[in-house]
């Protein structure tokens, strides 16, 4: 059964290079949980499900500058552009406006 979660993880692996381990360290569940999401044998709850929404937004615009490897690694590594945080966190912490912005200062850096 595919499912919009299902689609959004899918889309989170080929886009952006992030794994089941990856979503579940950003959601803060277990691998098991979200490869029950992935089979759609379960949904998970509404606020997860924003933090899911948000993370493909920030994968659409990194996508503009990286491939999904280096995507992974810009979301899951300490960051010079967000005071020394990792994207991962911010998203999940509800502070994906932070990640937006840096994403955009990194387009404006593409132009130096």
């Amino acid at each position: 059964m595919s499912t919009a979660v299902t689609k959004t993880i899918d889309d989170l692996r080929d886009r952006g290079g992030l794994k089941g381990v990856d979503v579940a360290n950003i959601t803060k569940v277990s691998k098991a949980t979200v490869t029950r999401w992935t089979a759609g044998t379960h949904s998970p709850h509404p606020r997860t499900q924003l933090v899911l929404s948000d993370l493909r937004y920030v994968v659409d615009k990194l996508s503009e500058f990286y491939s999904s490897d280096e995507i992974r690694a810009w979301l899951n590594s300490r960051n010079e552009l967000l005071n020394g945080r990792r994207a991962i966190d911010l998203i999940h912490d509800s502070e994906t406006e932070v990640v937006l912005e840096a994403i955009e200062r990194l387009g404006d850096l593409a132009y130096l």
